[in-house]
């Protein structure tokens, strides 16, 4: 059992850090402005960024609320990738994993937090957020009247919108369910558990191939409101995915740093290398496709997403750090077997690859609603730094409350001589 003692001195000895960071960060713009001032006005209209109210630039405010929204996607997805790979490796009746699935069950309690975040930022920051939540660009007598916002009004309302922060809540009660027979199987042994941890898993699999296409579309498809990619759901789903695996293993290697998870051998490690590895590639075959395709037809009202982000200096270099960070150095790094099974090498690619899919997200999110004042300072890096506590915390407090090997599961004996 992971102890106590040990996650509240990580908690406390990060805890200054990253209130530093955060603090210091909101100071120098509250102070010291957003930053950019002078090139928002030749870059869009910066009152779309605003909600009409600031004509000097983007508030730090609105950037913070941006910012907010930014790490509630990328985490709650962190979390509900935990949920995921247990369910999908007892739905494809996996032993490998048997040995490591306690580490990925930590995650299902972040989820429903992330969910109660995303309300508040919604309610709070929802009209800086996303320009169709403004009432006059629905109403047909009004000069702001937007005949294509208006044709998406059955789907782009604050009711379906909480409804799919809801999805969430969903998510985390097929975690409780999946949670509580593990456990039980921990007492009762044989297979019945293990049956029905497969079913629970089966339906959540399906449930959350529709629910999070749908969160995609609404969660940040509709920041560019008359944007749309049918590849979209996947694309997002891929940077997810991706992030939640780096995740898992880089929990895996600090427990084995400090003397727990002692079966777990290079073999798991190169297992969740290739995952790494092969879903870098499958993101980036997403990102080409939905970029080639759009490039190729060259309809204005598609490649609109494209041209902001390649016509201002700061989100150009964004958009190719990108893919280098997403592609290209996960690609060469995880490349040899040798690669996959070194510690060191997927400490670092994985630090890499979730910096990388965080600036994804970033660059799904920014350009959207700051238009040209979008930058990465203090602020940024403190709130990230903050939700990594969070993070941190809870995965730490839930491998804390049950033993961090399944005992009774079937197949952990194949986990145990896993060997590749």
């Amino acid at each position: 059992m992971f102890s106590r003692i040990k996650r509240r001195k990580i908690f406390l000895s990060y805890s200054f850090w990253v209130l530093s960071f955060f603090a210091i960060g909101v100071a120098m713009n509250a102070f010291g402005g957003a930053g950019g001032g002078e090139h928002a006005l030749a870059y869009g209209d910066p009152t779309a960024a605003t909600g009409g109210g600031e004509h000097h630039g983007v508030s730090w405010i609105t950037r913070l609320k941006a910012d907010l929204w930014i790490n509630n996607v990328f985490f709650v997805g962190i979390g509900m990738i935990g949920i995921f790979f247990v369910a999908l490796q007892s739905a494809a009746h996996v032993g490998w994993s048997a040995s490591i699935k306690r580490v990925a069950e930590s995650f299902g309690p972040f989820v429903p937090i992330m969910g109660v975040l995303m309300i508040i930022t919604f309610a709070w920051g929802g009209h800086d957020l996303f320009h169709w939540t403004h009432h006059s660009l629905f109403d047909i007598n009004s000069p702001d009247y937007d005949e294509i916002i208006a044709g998406k009004a059955g789907f782009l309302n604050p009711t379906a919108f909480y409804i799919t922060i809801c999805f969430t809540f969903v998510w985390f009660a097929f975690w409780y369910f999946i949670r509580q027979n593990s456990l039980a199987e921990d007492v009762e042994g044989g297979t019945a558990r293990f049956w029905k941890i497969k079913t629970i898993s089966t339906v959540f699999i399906i449930f959350l191939a529709i629910s999070s296409s749908v969160s995609a579309w609404m969660w940040i498809m509709s920041i560019d409101t008359h944007w749309f990619s049918t590849m979209f759901g996947w694309y997002m789903f891929a940077s997810w995915h991706v992030s939640g695996i780096a995740t898992l293993t880089l929990v895996i290697l600090f427990l084995k740093g400090e003397g727990y998870l002692k079966m777990v051998n290079e073999n798991h490690l190169h297992d969740l290398g290739k995952f790494i590895f092969a879903f870098s590639i499958f993101w980036s075959y997403v990102w080409f496709a939905q970029f080639l395709l759009i490039y190729y037809a060259n309809i204005p009202e598609e490649t609109a997403y494209f041209i902001d982000r390649l016509s201002n200096e700061t989100y150009a270099k964004i958009f190719f750090l990108n893919i280098f960070m997403n592609f290209i150095f996960p690609f060469f790094g995880l490349m040899t077997r040798d690669a996959k099974r070194k510690t060191i090498i997927l400490k670092i690619v994985c630090f890499g690859v979730l910096a990388g899919h965080w600036i994804d997200f970033y660059q799904m999110v920014t350009p959207g609603v700051l238009k040209g004042e979008g930058t990465i300072g203090f602020m940024e890096l403190g709130l990230v730094m903050i939700y990594v506590a969070g993070l941190a915390f809870v995965i730490a407090t839930n491998l804390a409350k049950a033993p961090l090997v399944a005992k009774n599961h079937p197949m952990l004996q194949e986990s145990l001589n896993h060997h590749i």
